[in-house]
């Protein structure tokens, strides 16, 4: 704003004359002034909000020196007190409990755990649903608290490293494939079946395959032919008796009969417990084909 002034001086001969001065006036009037106070006034009004909200999320939130309510920041990382409801996936190294109490994960759907590399890449996932539990790797191995291997599977087969292997469903255990185990034994009282439905069963050792049943029998059962076969060996059936009771009985020939004589043999039983065969005669021939 600039106002303009009029002075009244005297010249040297004496003379009034008027002299103009102009004064200028710097400030904000009228409406701006007004709008200006405005503004200011909602600027402290927002600052005074903006504190008493801070002031209430830091109540609400339970923010202190050491964290921020149940959960608490130190030097070796978070430590989280109660239950906790995650709504996007949480990423740690490493995840404790208490030393006094177990570490539960809870889900209404699932609870997948993943381990990636550097790339981020997913190497080896756990993933427990509902209704069934899935994990994949490159391998999976379950240990003992003395850092024991009690289990190990990898695409090559699998390994259980504890002495025993206990099935114990009423089916048994079912295998596609071949066992490489160096005992197979029942549970106390109960019996011990190895069936192949509808392929046969074979059983391989290098020096020996041995079937025992200290208080029992042993079954075999086949629906056609049941093989013994010995390479270089001996086939021993050791027992207080030895019984073949449906074996088909023959005829009775007559001396004159000679009509198939040939086509016929007897067993004859050394005193070793040896078994060799012998044409069939009118009498027993076994003296005169000894193979003892």
């Amino acid at each position: 704003m600039v106002r303009e002034q009029y002075l009244t001086t005297t010249d040297e001969s004496g003379a009034l004359s008027s002299v103009s001065e102009y004064i200028y006036m710097i400030g904000i009037y009228g409406w701006r002034k007004r709008c200006l106070y405005l503004f200011v006034l909602l600027l402290l009004i927002i600052l005074v909000v903006n504190f008493a909200l801070t002031i209430w999320i830091l109540r609400v939130m339970w923010f202190n020196t050491e964290g921020m309510g149940y959960l608490q920041v130190n030097a070796d990382g978070l430590r989280l007190e109660g239950e906790s409801d995650f709504l996007f996936p949480l990423y740690a190294q490493e995840i404790h409990s208490r030393e006094d109490s177990a570490l539960l994960l809870h889900s209404s759907e699932n609870v997948t755990l993943n381990a990636r590399n550097a790339n981020g890449d997913v190497t080896g996932s756990l993933s427990v649903g509902p209704s069934q539990a899935e994990g994949f790797g490159q391998h999976f191995n379950i240990s003992s608290n003395h850092d024991e291997n009690l289990f190990y599977a990898d695409g090559n087969g699998a390994v259980v490293g504890k002495g025993k292997l206990r099935v114990t469903g009423p089916e048994g255990a079912v295998f596609e494939h071949s066992v490489r185990t160096p005992l197979v034994k029942a549970v106390l009282n109960k019996e011990l079946k190895l069936e192949s439905p509808t392929r046969s069963l074979s059983m391989d050792a290098p020096k020996g395959v041995h079937v025992k049943a200290l208080a029992g029998n042993v079954d075999v059962t086949a629906h056609f032919n049941i093989l013994l076969h010995s390479t270089t060996g001996l086939l021993v059936l050791e027992a207080e008796s030895v019984r073949l009771p449906t074996l088909p009985v023959g005829k009775a020939r007559t001396s004159g009969d000679s009509q198939g004589m040939y086509d016929m043999f007897e067993v004859c039983v050394c005193p070793s417990g040896k078994l060799f065969l012998s044409n069939a005669g009118v009498s027993s021939t076994c003296s005169e084909h000894q193979d003892c």
